[in-house]
């Protein structure tokens, strides 16, 4: 199926009767964002994703609006479901600048499966957003990075990039130290000796410290000794 104008405000419309007055209060106080939020659950928001890309792909992205947060979320889903690298590229920088908050943001990274099919080449990819000066590109950057890119391999890249961010934000510095605490699960020994000797802000060290004592899969040994990089 083609989209045009009209099968486009059928899925507004249907969007919209799947929207529920109390998990729209609560989506508003859970994720700031510039655009209207109708409050659908994300499960629901992934299950018409999922039917929509059967669809014609490229005419649906043709006829997106971007007026409402679940529309924002939806397109994201669909992006994760291009299963050709070029298509997807010729989208990706459109729909990046859209993200606004944290939940658009994350919940398309985990979209992106197509990262485990060329990883050398989305890690450059990304890097080039993780080293922008724009907070939610930068996050995308680190998220698809946690989402995808914790192994032997890219740990060091991954330090030096970390070393780099200069721009203090919360969404950017919990998104570095939910990353970190991956690494310090996935290898403790590099992640511990990063964190000693680490250019990353005081906020984002101790957020990190947090989420590693947090952990189910950290030990109280190892818990304890990461204690002791607080400053």
């Amino acid at each position: 199926m083609k989209w045009n104008q009209k099968t486009y405000q059928e899925f507004i419309t249907y969007l919209k009767s799947c929207s529920e007055k109390e998990y729209q209060q609560f989506s508003k106080t859970l994720t700031p964002t510039n655009y209207e939020i109708l409050g659908v659950r994300v499960p629901i928001l992934r299950k018409i994703a999922k039917e929509i890309a059967k669809s014609d792909i490229p005419s649906f992205l043709e006829q997106v609006k971007s007026t409402y947060y679940e529309e924002v979320l939806v397109e994201g889903f669909v992006l994760g479901r291009i299963k050709g690298k070029e298509l997807l590229l010729q989208y990706l920088p459109t729909y990046i600048p859209l993200i606004d908050n944290w939940a658009i943001c994350d919940g398309f990274c985990s979209s992106l499966k197509i990262v485990k099919k060329d990883k050398p080449f989305w890690f450059s990819y990304f890097t080039k957003y993780v080293q922008s000066n724009e907070i939610f590109k930068i996050r995308v950057g680190l998220v698809v990075f946690l989402d995808y890119f914790v192994e032997e391999e890219y740990l060091e890249n991954l330090f030096a990039l970390l070393d780099a961010i200069t721009i203090d934000s919360y969404y950017v510095n919990m998104a570095m130290a939910w990353l970190l605490c991956e690494c310090y699960i996935f290898s403790k020994e590099k992640t511990l000796a990063y964190l000693k000797k680490s250019k990353i802000n005081d906020f984002t060290l101790q957020k990190t410290i947090s989420k590693i004592k947090d952990s189910y899969r950290v030990s109280i040994e190892d818990k304890a000794i990461v204690s002791s990089l607080k400053r």
